[in-house]
């Protein structure tokens, strides 16, 4: 990115020598650390919420007495917020400014958490996840173009997003321990342990986080804002529900029409309107399109082999929370310790062939684990499986630094929001369609018969990650014998 325009976009004398200092990741000021760390917490707080309520499901369905297909609402809820409204969100961290929109979010998903954990209803308790994925969908985005517009492309913004990305998957496998730990005590402390950190991070952020400029003119697309989160809210609804009331149903059916017809109305807006809420051409940005379809292969495939792994092993096996959740903390752990080398692995190869490796690492670990009995040895049968699905985390990092590469500073928030949108959506029509594979189910809940059950949709997860890792491996290919691209040249 060109100098000069980092420089317009930073009015702040303090925020201009940090991002100097920044160039060499080895003399970050403490301010800027201090910031980064305050939007890793952020990022680690949503990986915590999403993994902790899948734990208190069960205690909070016998408190409330809600129904199996209302309890999933506590799950769809939050991606119906989340993936609906992330393409939205990081378009208006652009033109509203990132500290205020972030700041903002923050604020109402700490009251969402608070207000969870003290209601009794179970619509209350829904709508409450639906406006912590909603404000999620806000600070996400967010802190991803606050750190990319902060730290410049290369080797610094190489370190930062690495950290970044791995906080945001430890709060996911921490989440699993605290949840465990939390149901324990009592299921509303899944709700309220968020609150207390959320403050202090909202506090840090007032002083660490650099003001910085809205775009001058291009906020008035109100149009196209309606077109594209009506569109997005829809196409979650329908792929949540349609397991459930069945995909060639009228009802079904009907709803992805009106979202074809959306979508189609949107593009028009766009088009036509003198500054768009999202400047279409950003679609064509190949390193973006590549980095958006990885991120559907990794996320959908593993949230959906979870998923299956979590019901058998607690429901057939009869394995505890807690056990399942160190079960699978080498994937968290692993993730964790890539800090120390993703940035300079992305610096030295660069990121296509981190991605290409990465997942297709992750797909071996899926052909193992179709090796699992109804007596599995966790030594043998499982931990290699999950060490080798792990090493596809490693890669998310790099996907993050390929989607936001060369794109300009007032885009930042709409190219992280492209990524995010297509892993929360990508991932729940992935998690869908396996839902509709197993959804016959087992004649009886014997071992045998339940992993007879879910074994085509633990197929499906390991298809869904070869096909990412065969369009990563085929982009490598391609590359062959052209310039690389400057926005992807190795570092060194």
């Amino acid at each position: 990115m060109h100098v000069h325009v980092m420089f317009r976009l930073m009015t702040s004398p303090a925020t201009q020598r940090a991002v100097s200092a920044a160039t060499d990741p080895a003399r970050w000021p403490a301010r800027l650390w201090a910031m980064l760390i305050t939007l890793c917490i952020v990022l680690f707080l949503d990986g915590l919420d999403v993994s902790m309520i899948g734990v208190a499901l069960p205690s909070i369905g016998a408190e409330l007495d809600l129904s199996t297909a209302t309890l999933q609402w506590l799950v769809s809820g939050y991606v119906l917020g989340y993936g609906g409204l992330l393409l939205l969100g990081g378009r208006t961290a652009d033109l509203l400014g990132r500290r205020r929109v972030f700041l903002i979010a923050l604020a109402v998903f700490a009251v969402a958490s608070l207000t969870g954990g003290l209601v009794s209803s179970g619509p209350l308790l829904i709508l409450t996840r639906f406006v912590k994925g909603l404000a999620a969908a806000f600070t996400a985005p967010t802190g991803l173009s606050i750190i990319t517009t902060n730290f410049p492309e290369g080797p610094a913004r190489n370190r930062a997003l690495s950290i970044y990305t791995v906080f945001g998957a430890g709060g996911y496998s921490c989440g699993l321990l605290f949840g465990g730990l939390m149901t324990g005590i009592g299921w509303r402390w899944t709700f309220l342990l968020p609150v207390p950190v959320a403050l202090a991070a909202l506090a840090a952020a007032l002083v660490l986080v650099p003001k910085d400029r809205p775009a001058d003119e291009g906020g008035h697309d109100l149009l196209g804002a309606l077109f594209s989160t009506a569109a997005m809210l829809l196409l979650v609804y329908t792929v949540v529900t349609a397991p459930e009331v069945g995909w060639a149903t009228a009802r079904t059916l009907g709803s992805f029409v009106t979202v074809a017809v959306l979508f189609a109305a949107f593009v028009a807006v766009e088009r036509r309107v003198r500054h768009p809420l999202v400047r279409l051409g950003i679609l064509r940005k190949r390193t973006l399109v590549r980095a958006s379809l990885a991120v559907i292969a990794l996320a959908g495939s593993y949230f959906s082999w979870q998923f299956i792994v979590t019901l058998y092993l607690q429901d057939g096996l009869g394995w505890s929370p807690l056990t399942l959740a160190l079960a699978l903390l080498p994937v968290g752990i692993m993730v964790t310790l890539s800090a120390v080398f993703s940035d300079r692995l992305v610096d030295r190869v660069g990121t296509a062939p981190v991605i290409a490796v990465t997942l297709t690492v992750m797909t071996i670990g899926y052909l193992l684990f179709l090796r699992i009995d109804t007596a599995p040895s966790y030594l043998t049968v499982l931990l290699p499986a999950v060490l080798l699905i792990g090493v596809g985390w490693i890669g998310f990092p790099a996907i993050n630094i390929q989607a936001t590469a060369g794109i300009d500073d007032d885009e930042q928030g709409l190219a992280a929001g492209v990524l995010q949108t297509s892993m929360q959506v990508g991932a729940a029509i992935v998690l869908a369609v396996t839902t509709a594979l197993i959804a016959g189910g087992a004649h009886d809940h014997t071992p045998a018969a339940m992993l007879d059950a879910y074994r085509p949709g633990l197929e499906f997860a390991a298809a869904v990650t070869a096909v990412g890792a065969v369009i990563s491996l085929a982009a490598l290919v391609r590359r062959r014998g052209r310039p690389v691209e400057p926005a992807l040249e190795p570092a060194g």
